[in-house]
């Protein structure tokens, strides 16, 4: 597997820095430690990958509103920088009437202060976790896991990715090779390899669209329809279904622009919403950039340790 490895690895990484305490004593201590299921662990020693240990990294953040159109501005690799353009959207009322109670205007539009907020907290995080790798002189990190979670009812949000560092038997790196990582593990991961592709790094984005609900969405959203006074029948929010479908093509388009000529595997898409008539929706799409190096090449099957016979 020693020819695998290689390329550049443009959407990780991060400032070097000094471990903490509790990391370095537990990738010096020479205790083992995994990330890995037994069916995961055993597939990795047949493919050649030893593991190495656990690693690691944490990011905390807060950001508030900044006003829309503005920009949180940071270091970190992931960013917003490979979006097709921003999107705002208009939502006039249609009864043709203004009151003080009623929302005559709505507007959707993208927070790219938000997701820029949320790139930063997760490439430092990602940094951390590849800095770990390094001490533990890893030639990758497979089953790469993230997790994020807002601390009590505050702009804050935790940052958490986990892996299980490994490395090549037999495979001697030139200096400056960089780390791979993936978040495949086990068959998953001999599949790759089977099918000709090698993972370069996990890649992650997050969008987020604002939604100011217009009348028709108010009360649509409540769960009446009132058109001239008289109740309508079933009908579309589609200012929320807009808002649904511009805040995946978001986060689809940053991930675009981190994977250059590469192609992305096991994708995982998943949205949140918070807020009733005003919400905000958000989306992230996970997944590994992988870059072909050879034709289909099956694995050999491994022998059996148990026989029946």
């Amino acid at each position: 597997m020693s020819d695998l490895i290689g390329g550049d690895r443009s959407a990780g990484g991060g400032p070097a820095g000094d471990l903490p305490e509790a990391a370095d004593r537990r990738l010096t201590s020479g205790a083992f430690s995994s990330g890995l299921t037994v069916p995961d662990f055993a597939a990795c020693l047949h493919m050649g990958l030893r593991p190495v240990g656990l690693v690691q990294g944490f990011c905390v953040m807060q950001w508030g509103w900044t006003g829309q159109g503005s920009i949180m501005r940071g270091t970190s690799p992931y960013s917003t920088a490979g979006r097709s353009g921003s999107y705002s959207e208009v939502f006039r009322c249609p009864h043709g009437y203004v009151s003080a109670e009623h929302r005559s205007f709505g507007q959707n539009f993208d927070q790219p202060w938000v997701e820029q907020a949320w790139a930063q907290g997760f490439g430092s995080a990602y940094g951390r976790l590849m800095e770990e790798a390094g001490e533990a002189g890893a030639h990758g990190v497979i089953g790469v896991v993230d997790t994020n979670r807002h601390l009590a009812d505050l702009n804050v949000t935790e940052f958490h990715i986990l892996g299980t560092a490994v490395v090549v038997e037999g495979w001697d790196p030139p200096p400056g090779t960089p780390i791979w990582t993936t978040s495949l593990a086990g068959q998953r991961l001999g599949k790759l390899l089977e099918a000709g592709l090698m993972p370069v790094s996990v890649v992650a984005a997050m969008s987020s669209v604002r939604v100011w609900a217009s009348c028709m969405t108010e009360y649509l959203m409540s769960g009446q329809a009132v058109t001239w006074g008289q109740a309508t029948g079933t009908d579309e929010v589609v200012q929320i279904s807009k808002a649904h479908m511009e805040v995946r093509r978001l986060a689809r388009d940053q991930v675009r622009g981190m994977l250059g000529g590469d192609s992305l595997h096991g994708a995982r898409l998943d949205v949140f919403e918070r807020g009733g008539e005003d919400q905000v929706i958000e989306a992230v799409l996970r997944g590994t950039r992988v870059r072909r190096f050879k034709d289909v090449d099956p694995i050999p099957v491994p022998k059996p340790t148990v026989s029946l016979a």
